[in-house]
C-alpha cells in the first residue's frame, strides 16, 4: 500500500440505478481486504451533513449484489451545495477520520464530492474522494458505460415487447416514453432492439412528418397494422406524440409512461460486473494515494481519471445508432 489509508466512506446519491449496491459491496470487501475500515453513509451527502453513518462489514454488505436500488439509500441534497452545508458534512469527516469517501453517482454527485475535497484542503485536512459513475441514462462524458444502463434497457426492453403483443392484436400504435432527460442512449438502444417504427431523442430534433408519419405511413402502405414509437422523455411528451399522432393520421394510439420502473429490478451480469470492477479499483485509487479520480470505462478498460479533467469530458453521440435504426425501419417492408 503506496499510501497509508485508514478508514474511508462509500455513499450513494442522486438517481439510483440497478448495481450500486454491487459497487458497495465491492467497495466495502475491497476495503476489508485491504485492512481498511469502511463506513457507510446513508442519503448521499446529506448523510454527512447529518451524521448518518454506521460502520460496515463483509456481512453488511452479503446478498446484495443482486437486489436493485442501494441499501445505502440516496437523495439529492440542496444544503450540501452551499459552502456552510459542506462545512457540515467535513465536520464529520472530520469527526469520523474519513481518509476519502467513495461516491457513487452522476455527474452533480462527483460535482460534489470535488468541491468537498477542495473545501477540505483549503482546511487543511486531506480527504480524498474518487467516484464511480451510476446512471440508467450513460451519459457521464468520461466513461462509455455507466452502472445500471444495461438493466434498464432490459426493462424497458421487456416491458415494450409486452406491449407490442397486444398492439399486434388490436392492430394499433404504441407510443412508449422511457427516461432519458438530456440524453438519448436508453431510447435508441430500445428501440433498435424492439424494432420501433420510429424513435426520437433530444440529440435530434424533431420533425413530425419526418420521424413519425410518414415512417407510420410508409409501414402501413406495405402492410404493417401495428407501430411501435419511442420517446425519450427529453424529446417530448409521448401524451403529446400519441394526440398529434391521432390529429394527423387519424389512428387512436396508446400512451404509456414507463417512468420509475426502470430504475428498478435485480442489476444483469453485465451491471454487476461491472460495479464490482469499479469498487475494486476505487478502493485501490485510495490505497495508491491517488485521490479526486473517477473510475470510468474507455474501449473496454478500466482506467482512473482525474476528476476535474473528467468532468470536463463530452461524449460524442452515437448517431451511427440512429442510422442504423433508419436503415431498418426506412423501407417499410417487415413487420417489427
Amino acid at each position: 500500500m503506496d499510501h497509508q489509508v485508514k478508514r474511508i466512506g462509500v455513499l450513494t446519491s442522486g438517481g439510483d440505478a440497478p448495481g450500486m449496491n454491487a459497487a458497495v459491496r465491492a467497495v466495502v470487501r475491497t476495503a476489508i481486504g485491504s485492512g481498511i475500515e469502511c463506513i457507510g453513509i446513508r442519503r448521499g451527502w446529506s448523510g454527512l451533513i447529518n451524521s448518518d453513518f454506521f460502520p460496515m462489514d463483509t456481512g453488511s454488505v452479503s446478498h446484495i449484489i443482486d437486489k436493485g436500488g442501494t441499501i445505502l439509500y440516496t437523495a439529492r441534497s440542496e444544503e450540501f451545495l452551499g459552502a456552510p452545508g459542506r462545512d457540515k458534512a467535513l465536520a464529520t469527516c472530520k469527526l469520523l477520520g474519513l481518509d476519502g469517501i467513495v461516491a457513487i453517482g452522476g455527474d452533480g454527485t462527483f460535482r460534489g464530492a470535488l468541491a468537498l475535497s477542495r473545501q477540505a484542503q483549503e482546511a487543511g485536512h486531506r480527504l480524498q474522494v474518487v467516484g464511480i459513475p451510476a446512471t440508467i441514462d450513460n451519459d457521464i462524458g468520461c466513461s462509455n458505460y455507466t452502472i445500471g444502463f444495461d438493466t434498464a434497457c432490459n426493462t424497458a426492453i421487456e416491458c415494450v415487447d409486452k406491449l407490442r403483443d397486444t398492439m399486434q392484436s388490436h392492430e394499433r400504435c404504441s407510443v412508449v416514453e422511457v427516461m432519458g432527460r438530456h440524453a438519448g442512449y436508453l431510447a435508441l438502444y430500445v428501440g433498435i432492439s424492439v424494432g420501433a417504427t420510429a424513435v426520437l431523442i433530444p440529440e435530434r430534433e424533431v420533425d413530425f412528418d419526418r420521424d413519425i408519419v410518414e415512417k407510420i405511413r410508409r409501414a402501413r402502405l406495405m402492410g404493417t397494422t401495428h407501430y411501435m414509437v419511442v420517446v425519450a422523455e427529453g424529446a417530448g411528451s409521448a401524451v403529446d406524440i400519441g394526440r398529434l399522432i391521432h390529429d394527423e393520421i387519424g389512428i387512436d394510439p396508446r400512451v404509456t409512461v414507463l417512468g420509475h420502473i426502470q430504475r428498478g429490478g435485480s442489476p444483469t451480469a453485465r451491471d454487476r460486473e461491472t460495479a464490482s470492477r469499479m469498487g475494486y479499483e476505487a478502493v485501490m485509487s485510495l490505497c495508491a494515494g491517488k485521490g479526486n479520480r473517477i473510475i470510468a470505462t474507455q474501449e473496454g478498460r478500466m482506467v482512473d481519471l482525474d476528476m476535474e479533467e473528467a468532468l470536463q469530458m463530452t461524449k460524442p453521440f452515437q448517431m451511427d445508432r440512429y442510422q442504423i435504426l433508419e436503415a431498418l425501419t426506412s423501407t417499410g417492408r417487415f413487420p417489427l
